[in-house]
């Protein structure tokens, strides 16, 4: 399967946001979007207003990645409204709603995914993991970038790869935290599908994003050439 790559967009030059997004908008595979409550985590970032702007610019997939404590309540529909293609939720704060919501996303046009912090095993989506478009597998706490890679995440990976396979799932599987040189080779040998890049994965290679974007590429290519499709 071809890797795809989909640009942390809290990592970009936001002084440079147009010119950003005409460079990604012929080399990214799809835009990932943090939205952060502060309450979930301890930090505040983007928001539907942001993702509204970014739709204007772009007609890549837009992945919405909700931190909040009551998405419900507001925050999945305005991303939906905005443009989002998939929202991405966390397991552990929508469990008494899970098949409503994810029925509520899908009649609404949009994929849904549930992304699972380190410390929550895949068996938490048991029950409805059928239903749903992506697991994301967090490398690091949420909220954060920028933190070490924790390679015990790495046996998390290599067991969604192989439920999807036995049962035939059809999810897609992506990491998101620190995504870089140092950690291709284990992602991709694990069965990683979708690589979120961001400060140390693609924008804090070079000045230039264009350039960096190339260094990305190579580095990938550098560290998966001889790894085996399965």
């Amino acid at each position: 399967m071809k890797a795809v790559f989909s640009p942390s967009l809290m990592c970009m030059d936001l002084t440079n946001f147009r010119e950003q997004i005409s460079i990604l908008n012929n080399r990214a595979d799809r835009y990932h979007i943090d939205v952060m409550d502060g309450h979930y985590v301890k930090n505040i970032t983007l928001s539907p207003f942001f993702i509204e702007q970014l739709r204007k610019l772009t007609t890549l997939p837009i992945d919405v990645h909700l931190m909040a404590e009551h998405p419900q309540d507001f925050l999945i529909d305005a991303c939906i409204d905005a443009g989002a293609s998939m929202i991405c939720l966390h397991p552990d704060v929508v469990q008494r709603d899970v098949f409503r919501i994810i029925r509520h996303i899908h009649d609404r046009g949009c994929q849904i995914g549930f992304v699972l912090n380190p410390a929550t095993p895949l068996d938490t989506l048991e029950s409805y993991i059928h239903l749903i478009d992506r697991v994301t597998i967090m490398t690091i706490d949420p909220g954060f970038a920028g933190q070490p890679f924790l390679k015990e995440m790495l046996s998390k990976i290599k067991q969604a790869k192989e439920l999807k396979k036995k049962r035939g799932y059809s999810f897609s599987i992506e990491v998101d935290g620190s995504c870089n040189e140092s950690t291709y080779r284990l992602l991709a040998e694990a069965g990683n599908e979708i690589y979120i890049v961001g400060t140390s994965g693609l924008f804090g290679l070079h000045e230039q994003l264009d350039i960096a974007w190339e260094k990305m590429k190579r580095l990938f290519l550098k560290e998966t050439a001889t790894i085996e499709s399965p």
